[in-house]
């Protein structure tokens, strides 16, 4: 059970000084880097293993991708969404998994509730403690995607935007969080956005929402580090689910479309693995995107103005495409 309830996969202390030495003379280079892979390997399943686990928007997409790779893992999982019926559905799912697995798995719990509606977090904690007693890992996944223009946005969609994305993972996030203060360990999740780090025309209201949650979340890190609680922020780019498709416009009304940018991304079931590993090995932030993006991030802040007449001239080509 690792950190969470095991005493450890290896008795480090057992050996001496002597094999520290020699076995990197007999692997060389190589064989320790291998060597160092594998037992970071194992270290980052025990971890997992047997962790009380909690995934929000876990009815689709990534999250219920999260769910898959933490249950065949052996974590413990609550599912949190809005719909019952697909988490249900998604039980039965990853209960047929479990059959065919050597891996020991777990039922997982199912608590349904709306992250946007602040005033349901406290009460959906509550189920979660009752159903489990504590929580190990929280993953904040839960999140809306917008598409429109500042002028025509409506105050009403900035501020569902910010419920859903930002207000709802802080309410949850500081719900759960005196119980892992108390049993002195713990694990924070957010699956943010490379708009996290930089922002694009007509996404205002989106990337406003995950600037804030970057922000609150690094200073998190820094705030519990004393107390044994990991934060980990995961940044991606484009992912083939339907974000895009359920994302809201500037008058709250659905947005119906498939980007190209997102039908063309990365696969959900790899960005699940990802978060899988970096939450195995408490990385503090992963940026899951192309070269592309990578470099605006990195541009925005050594370039600025580059960066700033790059944006100008993508809304200014977006807004003759949208007027043809």
């Amino acid at each position: 059970m690792g950190q969470f309830g095991r005493r450890g996969l290896f008795q480090w202390k057992q050996m001496d000084l002597t094999s520290w030495v020699i076995i990197p003379l007999l692997l060389g280079s190589a064989g320790v880097y291998g060597l160092y892979r594998v037992l970071q390997r194992l270290r980052s399943n025990a971890y997992i293993q047997d962790a009380v686990v909690v995934i929000t928007g876990a009815t689709s997409g990534l999250g219920k991708e999260c769910a898959k790779v933490f249950y065949a893992a052996g974590s413990r999982l609550v599912l949190c969404g809005r719909n019952e019926e697909r988490l249900e559905d998604l039980v039965k799912e990853l209960s047929r998994i479990g059959k065919g697995s050597n891996q020991q798995t777990h039922k997982p719990h199912k608590v349904i509730f709306d992250l946007s509606d602040v005033e349901a977090v406290s009460s959906a904690a509550k189920e979660i403690f009752r159903l489990v007693g504590k929580v190990d890992i929280l993953i904040n996944n839960a999140g809306i995607s917008y598409r429109g223009t500042i002028m025509n946005t409506k105050v009403s969609v900035d501020r569902m935007i910010m419920d859903t994305n930002y207000f709802g993972p802080v309410a949850l996030t500081k719900a759960l969080l005196p119980s892992m203060t108390k049993n002195g360990r713990g694990h924070i999740v957010v699956i943010s956005s490379v708009q996290g780090r930089i922002s694009i025309p007509f996404r205002s209201a989106y990337a406003a929402s995950k600037h804030a949650t970057q922000a609150f979340f690094d200073c998190l890190r820094a705030e519990l580090a004393a107390n044994n609680i990991h934060v980990t922020v995961i940044n991606p780019g484009y992912i083939q689910t339907n974000l895009s498709v359920n994302a809201v416009t500037d008058d709250g009304s659905k947005y119906g479309v498939m980007d190209k940018n997102t039908a063309n991304g990365r696969s959900a079931e790899d960005v699940a693995q990802i978060v899988l590993r970096a939450v195995g090995e408490r990385k503090k932030e992963v940026l899951v995107a192309g070269v592309v993006p990578t470099l605006a991030v990195y541009l925005r802040t050594l370039a600025p103005k580059i960066f700033f007449t790059i944006m100008a001239a993508r809304a200014k080509k977006e807004r003759k495409m949208k007027e043809m």
